[in-house]
């Protein structure tokens, strides 16, 4: 009995990250904005289609923008990766590493920060966290569509 239950404990160890189907995220598509303390932020995330999302970020104060990334979602070798690239700066990759009804999970634990990037959908509530190791410095985002 042991022996099979080692068995399954490795299975289960070595199975690859969830492979949802990538319109298994068109719930993230639209355009989100979040406006407080005077500062506004929003994201724009394209349907799926093609076998990939793209997404654009953009955050300021007043009639001013001091900040962008570019961003997508595609299927890469190891599954479905977010990549970003804020301000222009080459891509980086985030693997999936869980993906839920209305929730995905993003890491790259090489990358300095963040090194988890998380999406979910409450109501009609986005929310985005980005976070060091072990959820270290959250930074979170609440959108409402427009």
């Amino acid at each position: 009995m042991k022996r099979y239950i080692a068995i399954a404990v490795l299975l289960v160890a070595a199975s690859p990250p969830p492979k949802p189907d990538l319109a298994g995220l068109a719930w993230m598509s639209g355009r989100w904005v979040e406006e407080k303390d005077g500062r506004w932020t929003e994201e724009n995330w394209s349907a799926p289609r093609g076998g990939v999302m793209l997404g654009t970020g953009l955050s300021g104060t007043g009639g001013t923008a001091d900040d962008y990334e570019f961003m997508r979602i595609a299927a890469g070798p190891n599954g479905l990766a977010f990549w970003g690239s804020p301000k222009g700066k080459p891509a980086v990759a985030f693997r999936l590493v869980s993906a839920e009804r209305n929730a995905v999970v993003f890491e790259n634990p090489k990358h300095d920060y963040p090194t988890r990037i998380a999406y979910r959908l409450d109501g009609a509530i986005l929310t985005a966290t980005i976070s060091g190791p072990g959820g270290s410095r959250p930074m979170r985002w609440r959108y409402r569509r427009r």
